[in-house]
């Protein structure tokens, strides 16, 4: 299944709620890795869907 760019913004969201939790020291260590990650993947894949879009467009319009 492919995820969407909002996907892992929402995933990076919740994960960083979860590391403002104090509970339970491990979990919040954890949660704040997963944020930084899905973070990095929302943005690697707004960074994808802009290149394609970059390259749909063509530079010179046939005669």
């Amino acid at each position: 299944m492919t995820r969407d760019t909002e996907y892992f913004r929402r995933r990076a969201a919740e994960a960083r709620a979860a590391a403002c939790s104090k509970d339970e020291p491990e979990r919040v260590e954890v949660a704040g890795e997963l944020a930084l990650a899905y973070a990095a993947l929302a943005r690697r894949r707004a960074a994808a869907l802009a290149a394609e879009e970059l390259t749909a467009v063509p530079l010179e319009q046939p005669a």
